[in-house]
């Protein structure tokens, strides 16, 4: 039976597996439009791909829009060529170093590039850098724990001294990795936790904060939370002052997970890479101002002594013996790929560029919303010129009415995607928005933002409290929903996703009700 002669009643109606009526000249006038949609177990029968593709199509619009989502660090725009060059590369496994060895000598390249941009001490100008790349920073900080950890045990156990009890100093405004790496690796998380006048590391209390079982310190190079930079170069000199005093060897690991792509080329002069004697390793996100989509990052060690051998690993792998010390194995190649592109299109100078637009559009950007309503509305958290990430964090001047999170949810109603969130633990009081300035976020967007916050905010300052209070309860349940609907997480408790753990007592979340920074 040809399609054209299946009546359209007949494949509304027909129901049976395998009917012809799954075939149809239009998808929604196919049986399967008007089907239940396969949620936690396979069908039975296949369905033709184009019919699958628009159903996974439509399913996606549910999904806010990239170029409005001003929560994430995260790439939202690469250039066609770009994107070409990772579509055409989508089927190769980037272990596969044999049968690729091309994606293993770009993957080389950039860690070269990358570890001389951070100013790795490389005098000879063909020398080999140490880094590998990661499936993103998360993977990163994890191998650079395992490694500091490591070499911690090993000159314990060398010294006949306890080696059980690591600890790993870091301001409670890290990423949730840090907590993972901890919690996983089995350290001891010592914070240095902010105050309400102060988001980054105090770096003096941060070294009081370190004694013999201290694997190494954290600073951070961009905070979710503010943007702001911790300062290594004090860090390093209390520190080195500290082991020279009581015979320690602890080093500083950067995480610039954000920044890392931002003040080489914004703040050259800031100290805060391998410049600084201490700093052993450093972790940075190609995907975020790296410039390169989701699913790539890099760690880089200052030299072999800090990445000891027992972690890493040479395995026999399709006829070629090849050095491994990811967590990760078979993944794609595209990400290195579309880093590569990056580095070799921008250069330094494109970089530069870039970054320095970015910086004057988050410094227009707070220069406008803290002028909101005469500059009686709203207090800017972040910090502008370069001496942070580009980045806006901003909360209420005065008590209102309503609150951050009321304004987050109101912007959304128009598209954007702006985070309204609590600060790390001890001034989780403080509320605040934020708003991250990607690539794509040009002066003309920034306007048309600006135009719907203000819209916002004159919006609530006219809309009675018990309105206000009635749309926070209604979004609510949705949200909790969104997954399942019609059903609650307690009911379908094998597919929920939202109640695992939040009994809980071990993290920053089960001992504070904070969670981390969206990131």
């Amino acid at each position: 039976m040809s399609l054209s002669t299946v009546p359209s009643e007949h494949r509304l109606n027909e129901h049976e597996p395998g009917h012809d009526q799954h075939v149809s000249t239009t998808v929604y006038g196919s049986a399967l439009a008007v089907a239940d949609i396969p949620r936690f177990e396979m069908a039975e029968d296949e369905m033709p791909a184009r019919v699958a593709a628009r159903f996974v199509h439509d399913e996606l619009l549910m999904d806010g829009t990239p170029a409005l989502n001003l929560a994430s660090f995260v790439t939202t725009y690469m250039e066609e060529e770009a994107e070409k060059l990772m579509v055409e590369n989508l089927s190769k496994n980037f272990i596969d170093v044999e049968e690729y060895p091309a994606c293993g000598e770009i993957e080389t390249r950039c860690v070269n590039m990358i570890a001389r941009l951070f100013n790795a001490p490389l005098n000879d100008p063909n020398a080999e850098a140490l880094g590998v790349s990661t499936i993103g920073s998360s993977e990163a900080i994890i191998l650079s724990v395992l490694a500091a950890k490591r070499r911690w045990q090993n000159a314990r156990k060398a010294a006949g001294k306890p080696w059980d009890k690591p600890n790993l100093v870091m301001n409670a405004a890290v990423q949730v990795c840090w907590e993972k790496a901890a919690r996983y690796l089995e350290v001891e998380e010592r914070y240095w936790y902010c105050t309400p006048d102060r988001y980054i590391i105090d770096p003096k209390e941060a070294v009081d904060l370190v004694d013999e079982n201290t694997i190494m310190v954290c600073a951070i190079l961009g905070s979710t939370y503010t943007g702001e930079y911790e300062d290594v170069k004090t860090l390093n000199d209390l520190l080195a002052a500290k082991n020279e005093k009581e015979g320690l060897d602890v080093h500083i690991h950067v995480d610039a997970a954000s920044g890392g792509f931002v003040a080489p080329f914004v703040n050259p002069q800031l100290e805060w890479d391998f410049r600084v004697p201490l700093v052993c390793s450093i972790n940075v996100s190609g995907h975020k101002y790296g410039l390169a989509y989701a699913g790539v990052g890099w760690a880089l060690w200052r030299e072999k002594k800090f990445l000891p051998e027992e972690i890493l690993f040479t395995v026999n792998y399709l006829g070629s013996p090849q050095v491994s010390f990811t967590l990760n194995f078979s993944k794609s190649a595209v990400q290195v790929i579309g880093q590569y592109y990056q580095l070799l299109r921008l250069g330094k100078s494109g970089y530069r560029a870039i970054m320095t637009n970015l910086t004057k559009t988050a410094d227009f950007l707070a220069d406008a919303v803290a002028g909101v309503q005469g500059g009686q509305k709203f207090v800017i958290m972040s910090k502008k010129g370069g001496d942070g990430l580009p980045l806006v964090a901003w909360r209420l001047k005065n008590k209102e009415h309503y609150d951050e999170f009321a304004i987050a949810r109101h912007l959304r109603s128009r598209g954007w995607i702006v985070p309204a969130y609590t600060m790390a633990p001890h001034t989780e009081s403080l509320k605040l928005l934020r708003v991250v300035v990607r690539e794509d976020f040009s002066r003309h967007r920034c306007e048309t933002f600006l135009r719907d916050l203000n819209e916002a905010v004159k919006f609530l300052d006219q809309t009675p409290p018990e309105v206000i209070e009635h749309l926070k309860q209604a979004v609510q349940p949705r949200a909790r929903h969104a997954h399942n609907p019609g059903k609650s997480s307690k009911s379908t408790g094998k597919h929920g996703h939202g109640h695992h753990g939040r009994h809980e007592k071990h993290s920053l979340q089960g001992k504070h009700g904070k969670t981390h920074g969206i990131c």
